[in-house]
């Protein structure tokens, strides 16, 4: 089974699932800290992910894609303010359009999760525009169709939780 089949993002609800869980555990032996703080988050394995998110953005150079990971981590707990804080740390690091465009994104999908539709929607725009026009054409058409779920979302719900 491919990489692409032990998981994917769920189209109606703009989250992480797991498709063969016993292949992403079987991952967790041998990939980079990185990517083990997200399967870490993804197998629901809250305290290890957090833990070892946090390990990792204190030894890391580069802090910016340990910032989203963990990020990530907080999201999947619904802990917002922490995963809000995480981003705009990395979105103040990012140094190019495709960076701020992969901020942009997360951004998003925390939002969703927030049920803050409407400014989900803004989010994935920004994102997708800003990855279009870094040529990034497959990465700015995941983003606007993310944008379309988001105000579809919105405009059957009716309502956004209040900004701020």
């Amino acid at each position: 089974m491919s990489r692409a089949e032990v998981w994917r993002t769920d189209p109606a609800t703009l989250r992480d699932v797991i498709l063969d869980r016993a292949a992403v555990e079987t991952r967790l032996g041998n990939c980079p800290p990185l990517e083990r703080v997200w399967i870490l988050s993804l197998l629901d394995r809250h305290e290890e992910a957090l833990e070892e998110g946090h390990q990792l953005l204190a030894s890391s150079r580069d802090r910016f894609k340990p910032l989203l990971v963990l990020a990530h981590a907080y999201q999947r707990q619904y802990r917002w303010a922490e995963a809000a804080a995480l981003h705009e740390q990395a979105l103040r690091m990012a140094s190019t359009r495709t960076r701020e465009a992969l901020v942009r994104h997360h951004i998003g999908r925390r939002l969703f999760d927030e049920a803050r539709y409407r400014d989900a929607a803004a989010e994935f725009e920004w994102a997708s525009d800003l990855y279009r026009n870094g040529g990034r054409a497959r990465l700015a058409e995941a983003s606007r169709q993310a944008a379309a779920r988001s105000r579809e979302v919105h405009g059957r719900d009716g309502w956004s939780a209040p900004e701020g």
